[in-house]
C-alpha cells in the first residue's frame, strides 16, 4: 500500500470517496480478472477508470489493443507517460461520451455509477465483461426470482445478459478501503430467452411492481398505474419476488391485449 500512497502523493492526488476513488492495491486480483476475460491478441479491451494502471498493466500484455477512459486529468497524463503508445486514452466522463468499439471490458468501476454505467455498456455490442461491483449490488444483479435479493436490477439485467459471480474481493484490497466488500462478475450480453414484445412497457411495469413490492401484483399495478384490473389478471395474487422475467413479460402482453396501455 505504501507504494500506492507514495505515488498518489507525488501526483498530488487525494482520493475522493465521493468520486468513488478506491485504488486496487492487490495485483493478484487484477490477474484473476484478466484471466477470467480470456483475452487474446485479437481483442480490443476497454477499461473504465484505470486509476494508476494496476489492472491496465495486465491487460496491455495480452490484448491486441487497449483503450482506457479516465476522467481525472492528472491520472490520464500519468497513464500516458507510463504506457506510451501501448494505450489509447480517452479523457472524459464515461457517462457523457460515446463509447468506442470494443470486444471485452474489464474494469473496477466506481460504485456510485454502477447502474448507469452497466446499462450504458449493455447497449453496446461486445463479447463479455469482467466488472467489479459493490458486493450487495452484485448480489442483486445475479439474484433469481424467489431469492432474497431479487430486484428490479435483477430483472432488467437478465433480459440483456447472463451474469455470473466470479469471486469476492475484500475492502482491504483497496486504498483507501471502501466501506463495503466487492464482487467480480462476468457479464455476457444475450437475448432474454423469450419474446419481449413491449420492452419499454416491460421496463415501466417492472419499475412499478418493485416500487410496491410488498403488495400483490394486482394491487401494485392498480396503485402504480392508477387503473382498475379484473380479478383474473395473470399472477394477480402473487408478489413480484415470485415472478420470473418471462412471467412479467406475459403479464405485460396481457395488459396490452386488454387495452390497458
Amino acid at each position: 500500500m505504501s507504494a500506492i500512497k507514495e505515488k498518489l502523493l507525488q501526483l498530488g492526488i487525494r482520493p475522493s470517496r465521493g468520486l468513488g476513488q478506491h485504488f486496487l492495491i492487490d495485483k493478484r486480483i487484477a490477474v484473476r480478472q484478466v484471466e477470467a476475460a480470456e483475452i487474446t491478441e485479437e481483442d480490443t479491451v476497454l477499461e473504465i477508470g484505470p486509476g494508476l494502471g494496476i489492472l491496465t498493466s495486465e491487460i496491455v500484455e495480452r490484448a491486441g489493443k487497449t483503450i482506457v477512459i479516465e476522467k481525472d486529468t492528472v491520472l490520464s497524463n500519468y497513464l500516458s507517460q507510463e504506457f506510451s503508445e501501448r494505450l489509447e486514452i480517452i479523457r472524459g466522463d464515461v457517462l457523457d461520451i460515446e463509447l468506442p468499439s470494443f470486444d471485452k471490458v474489464i474494469s473496477n468501476i466506481p460504485f456510485n455509477i454502477s447502474s448507469p454505467l452497466t446499462f450504458k455498456l449493455l447497449e453496446e455490442n461486445f463479447e463479455c465483461g469482467v466488472l467489479m461491483y459493490q458486493k450487495e449490488y452484485a448480489r442483486r444483479m445475479t439474484a433469481k426470482s424467489g431469492e432474497k435479493n431479487y430486484s428490479r436490477l435483477s430483472v432488467m439485467t437478465s433480459i440483456k445478459s447472463n451474469i455470473t459471480k466470479l469471486f469476492d474481493v475484500s475492502r482491504n484490497s483497496f486504498y483507501p478501503p471502501p466501506r463495503v466488500d466487492a464482487t467480480v462478475v462476468k457479464i455476457e450480453p444475450s437475448e432474454p430467452g423469450f419474446e419481449l414484445g413491449h420492452p419499454d412497457l416491460f421496463a415501466r411495469v417492472v419499475r412499478e411492481l418493485f416500487n410496491y413490492r410488498r403488495k400483490k401484483i394486482k394491487n401494485a399495478l392498480e396503485y402504480g398505474f392508477n387503473i382498475k384490473l379484473s380479478p383474473d389478471i395473470p399472477y394477480g395474487d402473487k408478489r413480484v419476488e415470485k415472478l420470473s422475467p418471462k412471467e412479467i413479460s406475459s403479464l405485460v402482453d396481457h395488459m396490452v391485449d386488454k387495452g390497458l396501455f
